[in-house]
């Protein structure tokens, strides 16, 4: 029998299927976007170390490096003696194996204990949490160690980095032992299912739904959906569809938007399905300019791009907290001309105050400034006052003047391409043919802009790809706002 570790036992929590493939056809999986959820994880398990063992006496247990059998071993002579805090050691016991985060030594009552504590990067806990909090508590004290506490360290993203280092308070623990322990059944029956999938020569049937993208998307839906016919208007297609009434059509037969009944639609969705069905494009011109008129000039079309740190790498900055790198800001007078202006600091420091303030600079103190789903650009303003007091006025002042395009576009435009998204990366392709994102080279989302970013910053980046990715994120949200000024135009029947 082999030794299931914790993310397989959890794995077959989610779907035995997932668990079958993960170990006979693991080339089978998707992982595309994981290089991303485990960076995260390696950083924040970097602080933690440097949290719960400040003075670097600790010892790490480097898997990748000696091999599971070594990193077991070992872990087990450090489990016995005590003596120094141990990170990402070993425990393996009745067909499961486990890396805990972080084991404190507790000799308060004269004989070896430890304090357990699972570190996640999340700012809370999750019901999948208490799952892996059970299944680690339980191999431990299989394997014959003795815990005094059981813990889940979460981000606070209340706390503020100080600077110099200090992460102190980064991390909220929630004692999770009585519960933890009390699982024992139910994590015992999971480690006997999982090995009963685990020996299956042949793959389990198991049908899709709603467990693929529960509590994790499976990196297997693709191989699982490989035979089924996809609808080519599907139902998640219709806007705020709710879960209950796609489940209610799909046990009524239909799979397709376009026959859906029109009871079960409200009025945005009866559009959607009223025009996917004969294949035209509503749009109101007139309602459009109507909301339009009352905005003058000269008008201003802003887009932000921004990071977020689980770990705050910048003095005064909060976990999560969205920190603004680059803005693009079109500027149209009542001539028709355009002019764009932008900014981007890949400097490596803070770059809040340097954008409010050329922000403040751009927008002078009359025209409406113009986003697509504004109450990102209002936020990230808010946050700027916050940070700022002392540009706080000129800030709200633009917040005050921003006028959200959005709305008109999910009130007064619609093509079937869109699928029921009124995303602008929906709407400029089928109104605006002519811009594409797909043309532009390097970054064309903004997960791709915030990886860019991060990468510009690294020190390690050279000065040749520092200065290719600055090209390639000033193009980006160069076509972003661009976008909304062609969105603007078509709306106010300037096209």
């Amino acid at each position: 029998m082999r030794n299931l570790s914790k993310s397989k036992i959890l794995a077959y929590r989610q779907c035995p299927k997932r668990l079958w493939l993960e170990i006979h056809k693991p080339d089978l999986r998707d992982d595309s976007g994981s290089e991303a959820v485990f960076a995260i994880g390696h950083e924040v398990g970097d602080v933690a170390r440097k949290i719960y063992d400040p003075d670097g006496r600790g010892v790490l247990i480097d898997v990748e490096e000696l091999g599971h059998g070594e990193a077991l071993a070992r872990s087990a002579v450090l489990l016995r003696d005590g003596q120094t805090p141990v990170f990402e050691a070993g425990m393996a016991a009745g067909g499961a194996l486990a890396y805990a985060d972080v084991m404190l030594p507790d000799l308060s009552d004269g004989r070896v204990a430890w304090k357990m504590i699972e570190v996640k990067s999340s700012t809370g806990v999750k019901d999948y949490h208490r799952d892996d909090i059970a299944v680690q508590t339980f191999i431990a004290a299989s394997s014959g160690v003795r815990l005094s506490s059981v813990s889940l360290a979460h981000i606070d993203n209340s706390f503020v980095y100080p600077g110099e280092g200090n992460y102190q308070g980064l991390l909220a623990e929630v004692d999770l032992t009585a519960e933890a322990i009390s699982r024992d059944g139910e994590v015992e029956e999971w480690i006997a299912g999982a090995q009963a999938v685990a020996a299956l020569q042949d793959e389990p049937e198991a049908a899709t739904g709603p467990h693929c993208t529960d509590p994790y998307t499976c990196g297997f839906c693709d191989y699982c959906n490989r035979d089924k016919v996809l609808a080519e208007y599907p139902l998640g297609s219709l806007p705020r569809f709710s879960r209950q009434k796609q489940e209610l059509m799909e046990e009524l037969g239909i799979d397709d938007l376009r026959h859906v009944p029109d009871e079960y639609l409200s009025g945005h969705q009866a559009r959607v399905k009223e025009h996917t069905n004969s294949g035209t494009v509503f749009f109101d011109a007139e309602g459009a300019a109507a909301d339009l008129a009352p905005h003058g000039f000269p008008a201003y079309f802003l887009d932000f791009e921004t990071a977020m740190f689980p770990v705050p790498i910048w003095k005064g900055t909060r976990p999560y907290q969205q920190l603004p790198f680059q803005f693009s800001l079109h500027i149209l007078d009542a001539s028709g001309s355009l002019q764009h202006h932008g900014f981007l600091d890949l400097s490596g420091n803070d770059p809040s105050l340097a954008c409010a303030l050329s922000l403040i600079d751009l927008c002078g103190d009359q025209g409406p400034v113009f986003a697509y789903n504004a109450g990102f650009e209002c936020r990230v303003m808010r946050e700027l006052a916050g940070l700022f007091p002392n540009l706080a006025a000129s800030l709200v002042a633009i917040i005050e003047r921003v006028v959200d395009l959005l709305p008109i576009a999910r009130n007064r435009y619609y093509h079937p391409s869109q699928h029921g998204s009124w995303s602008i990366k929906a709407v400029l392709p089928a109104a605006i043919p002519e811009l594409s994102y797909d043309d532009l080279d390097g970054v064309q989302d903004g997960n791709m802009a915030v990886e860019a970013f991060k990468e510009a910053i690294h020190p390690d980046t050279t000065p040749e790809r520092k200065k290719e990715i600055e090209n390639q994120l000033a193009e980006y949200c160069k076509l972003d706002t661009l976008a909304m000024v062609r969105l603007w135009q078509l709306f106010a029947g300037h096209k």
